[in-house]
C-alpha cells in the first residue's frame, strides 16, 4: 500500500511538473513572438516614417528653390520687384528644410550628398541670384543667364542624387528587416516544435494512468444524463480520480432530490410568469388584480386572497378572491404598518394567514397582499419567498404606473409653460421694438448733429447709449427669429452658392480678423444648396463672429467648404478658448452660454448658436460642435446638396 501511495504521489508530481513545463514553454513562445513581432513592427513603422520624412523634406527643398528661381527669372524678364517675393520666401524655406534634413539623416552617403546639394544651392545663390537681386535691376547678360541655368541644373542633379541615396538607404533598411523577420520566424518555429514534442510526450506518459479511469467516469456521467440514476463510477486510478468518482456517485444520489425540488421551482416560476403577464396586460386594473388573485390562490392552495393598492392619490381599490370570501379583519392592516415592504408575516389575528405589505409614496398610502389557508399546512419558506417575490413584482409595476401618470401630468404642465414662455417672449420683444426705435432715432440725430455744444463726456455717453441700444435691438431681433418656430425663415428657396456666401463673409469680416492679427484660411469649392441666402449668411456669420471673438490675438481661423456625397459640408475651426465638455450638450439651446465665456466676461446673449441651429434645421441640415478646452473648437454644418445652376470655376484657398 505504501508503494501504491508513493507511485500516485510520483504520478501527481509528474503530471503537475509536465503541465507546468508545457505551459512555461507555451507562454515563452507566445510572449516572445509577441515582443519580437511588436519590436519588428515598431522598427518598420519608424523606418517608413523616417524615409517618408526624408523624401518629403528633400522634395520641399527642390520646390522652394524652384520658387526662388522662378521669382528671379520673372524679375529678369519684367524688372518688376514684386516677382522677388517668392525668391525671398523660397530661399529661406529651402535652407531651413536642408537644415531639417541634416538633423534627421543618419546615413553617411545621404549626408555626403546632402552637403553637395547645400553647396549647389549656395553656388546658385551667390553665383547668380544674389548679385542680380542686390543690383536691383534686370541683368540681360546672356553669359550670366546661361551660368545661372547651369548652376540651377547642378542643384537639380544634386537633389536627384539625394533622392536616389534615400531610396538606396530604404532598400538597405528593408533587407535588414527581412533578415530579422526570417531569423525570428526560424526561432519561433523551433520553439513551436519543442512545445508540440513536449505535449506529445506528456500525453504518452500519462495515457495509461489517466484515460482508463476518466473513460469510466465519462460513461457513468452519460448514463446519469440519460436518466439512469443507478449508474455508479468505479473508484480506481490515482487518488484524485478516486475522489472524482466518489463525487460522481454522490451526485447520482442527490439527483432525484434535486429533480423534485426543480419541479416545485418550475411551478413557482410559471406562477410568477403568469402574474407578470397579467401585470403587462392592458385593461381595467381591477379586473387584472382579480385574475392575479385567482392565480395566486390556486397555485398556493389558499382558501382566500385579499389585496389593496393605491394607483394615485385618491384612487385605491381592494380585491377579494373568491367573490364570496370573508372580509379581511382590519387588525391585519394594523399589524402590517410596522413591517418593511416585501417582508412576509403571519398575522396573529388571522389564523393560517400570510401577508406582505406593498410600498407607498407621496400621496399614495402603502398597500398589502394576503393569502389565507386556515385548514392547510403551515407556510413553507419556499412559499414565503414566492409570495414576497410576487409582491415585489406587483409593487414594481404599481410604482411604474404611478410614475407614468406623474410623467404625463408633468409633460402637460411643461407644455403649458412652454406656450406661456412663447407668449411672454413674443409680447416682450414686440413691446421693446417701439421704444427702441425712438431711442435709436433720437440718439442717432444727436450723434450726427455737428453742433459742438456737447462736451466730450456727453459725446461718450451718447455713443454708449447708441451702442447698447443697437445691441439690445439685435437681441430683440434674435428673440423674434427664435419665436417663429412654426414659420419658414427667409424667402422662397432658391439655389445658393455656399462658397460665394463664405467668400463674401471673408471680405466683410476680414477687418475684424486682421485687427486681432488672426490668420484666416478659407478653402472653398462650388457647393450649391436650395434655401435662403440671407439666412444662411446669418448662420455662417454668427459662427465666424464667434470664432473671431473667442480667439486670442495671433490665433488661427479656418473655414472649409466642400461636398461629401449628396451633402454640402462646411467646417469652421479656430484656436480659441474652447468649450468645457459639460457645456457641449446644451450648446445650441437658447440663452445657453459656456461657463468659461461667462467667467471671462465675454459679452453675448446666448442666442446666436440657437439661431444657427434653427436656420440649418429649416434647410434640412445639421450642425455639430466638437471642442477641447484651451485648444479651440470646430463647428460642422451639413446641408443637402443641390444641382448647380451654371458651371462655376473651382475656387482656391484664401489666406
Amino acid at each position: 500500500m505504501r508503494v501504491d501511495r508513493g507511485m500516485f504521489s510520483s504520478l501527481r508530481i509528474r503530471v503537475a511538473g509536465g503541465f507546468a513545463g508545457l505551459l512555461a514553454l507555451f507562454l515563452l513562445l507566445i510572449s516572445g513572438q509577441f515582443v519580437v513581432g511588436e519590436r519588428l513592427r515598431v522598427e518598420h513603422i519608424a523606418h517608413a516614417e523616417q524615409l517618408d520624412l526624408l523624401h518629403d523634406t528633400n522634395q520641399a527643398v527642390m520646390q522652394q528653390m524652384t520658387n526662388a528661381e522662378t521669382g528671379v527669372r520673372g524679375f529678369q524678364l519684367t524688372g518688376d520687384g514684386a516677382f522677388l517675393q517668392p525668391y525671398d520666401s523660397g530661399r529661406s524655406a529651402a535652407f531651413e528644410a536642408l537644415g531639417d534634413l541634416a538633423a534627421i539623416v543618419d546615413d553617411p552617403e545621404v549626408s555626403r550628398l546632402l552637403q553637395s546639394e547645400r553647396e549647389a544651392a549656395e553656388n546658385w545663390l551667390y553665383g547668380y541670384a544674389i548679385p542680380i537681386v542686390n543690383a536691383g535691376e534686370a541683368d540681360t547678360d546672356a553669359d550670366r543667364l546661361a551660368r545661372g541655368k547651369e548652376l540651377f541644373d547642378r542643384l537639380r542633379t544634386a537633389n536627384s542624387d539625394v533622392t536616389a541615396a534615400i531610396d538606396a538607404y530604404g532598400d538597405s533598411l528593408a533587407r535588414d528587416e527581412r533578415a530579422d523577420t526570417r531569423a525570428a520566424t526560424l526561432l519561433f518555429g523551433s520553439l513551436a516544435v519543442v512545445v508540440v514534442l513536449a505535449g506529445m510526450g506528456l500525453a504518452l506518459l500519462h495515457q495509461r494512468h489517466l484515460l482508463g479511469p476518466l473513460e469510466d467516469i465519462r460513461n457513468t456521467l452519460r448514463r446519469l444524463a440519460g436518466g439512469d440514476l443507478t449508474a455508479r463510477a468505479r473508484p480506481v486510478g490515482p487518488g484524485e480520480l478516486k475522489a472524482v468518482a466518489g463525487s460522481v456517485n454522490d451526485l447520482a444520489a442527490e439527483t432525484e432530490r434535486l429533480i423534485n425540488a426543480e419541479r416545485a421551482r418550475a411551478a413557482r416560476s410559471e406562477l410568477r410568469q403568469a402574474v407578470a403577464a397579467e401585470l403587462r396586460s392592458e385593461g381595467d386594473p381591477k379586473e387584472t388584480a382579480w385574475r392575479m388573485a385567482m392565480l395566486v390562490g390556486n397555485a398556493m392552495g389558499a382558501d382566500a386572497v385579499h389585496g389593496r393598492v393605491t394607483l394615485q392619490p385618491g384612487e385605491h381599490f381592494e380585491v377579494h378572491w373568491p367573490p364570496n370570501a370573508a372580509t379581511l379583519d382590519p387588525m391585519v392592516a394594523d399589524e402590517l404598518k410596522n413591517t418593511p415592504p416585501g417582508q412576509t408575516i403571519t398575522p396573529a389575528t388571522l389564523p393560517g394567514g400570510l401577508a406582505v405589505p406593498l410600498s407607498g409614496d407621496s400621496g399614495c398610502p402603502p398597500g398589502m397582499m394576503c393569502v389565507v389557508r386556515p385548514g392547510g399546512p403551515e407556510w413553507t419558506p419556499e412559499e414565503r419567498r414566492l409570495l414576497a417575490a410576487l409582491a415585489r413584482e406587483i409593487d414594481h409595476n404599481v410604482h411604474q404606473f404611478r410614475l407614468q401618470l406623474r410623467q404625463a401630468r408633468l409633460i402637460s404642465e411643461l407644455r403649458v409653460l412652454d406656450e406661456q414662455k412663447d407668449v411672454f417672449v413674443s409680447t416682450v420683444t414686440h413691446e421693446l421694438r417701439t421704444p427702441l426705435t425712438s431711442i435709436l432715432g433720437y440718439t442717432e440725430m444727436l450723434v450726427e448733429d455737428e453742433d459742438d455744444s456737447f462736451s466730450p463726456i456727453q459725446k461718450r455717453g451718447l455713443d454708449a447709449i447708441l451702442r447698447n441700444a443697437n445691441r439690445l435691438q439685435e437681441t430683440v431681433t434674435d428673440l423674434l427669429l427664435l419665436d417663429r418656430s412654426n414659420e419658414r425663415v427667409g424667402a422662397q428657396a432658391v439655389p445658393v452658392d455656399v462658397a460665394g456666401v463664405v467668400d463674401g463673409l471673408y471680405d466683410s469680416l476680414g477687418t475684424a480678423a486682421r485687427a486681432k492679427d488672426l490668420r484666416w484660411d478659407v478653402t472653398t469649392e462650388p457647393a450649391w444648396v436650395l434655401g435662403d441666402a440671407g439666412q444662411l449668411e446669418r448662420a455662417l456669420r454668427n459662427l465666424l463672429e464667434n470664432s473671431i471673438k473667442f480667439t486670442d490675438p495671433g490665433g488661427r481661423l479656418e473655414c472649409r467648404v466642400g461636398t461629401a456625397g449628396d451633402r454640402v459640408v462646411i467646417e469652421i475651426t479656430d484656436t480659441g478658448i474652447g468649450i468645457p465638455a459639460d457645456d457641449l450638450p446644451g450648446l445650441f439651446t437658447p440663452f445657453h452660454r459656456a461657463s468659461n465665456a461667462m467667467h471671462q466676461a465675454v459679452q453675448g446673449s446666448g442666442l446666436g448658436l440657437a439661431i444657427v441651429r434653427n436656420i440649418v434645421s429649416e434647410h434640412g441640415g445639421t450642425v455639430t460642435a466638437r471642442s477641447e478646452l484651451g485648444q479651440g473648437s470646430t463647428f460642422t454644418i451639413t446641408l443637402p446638396l443641390s444641382q448647380q445652376p451654371l458651371a462655376e470655376p473651382t475656387r482656391s484657398g484664401r489666406g
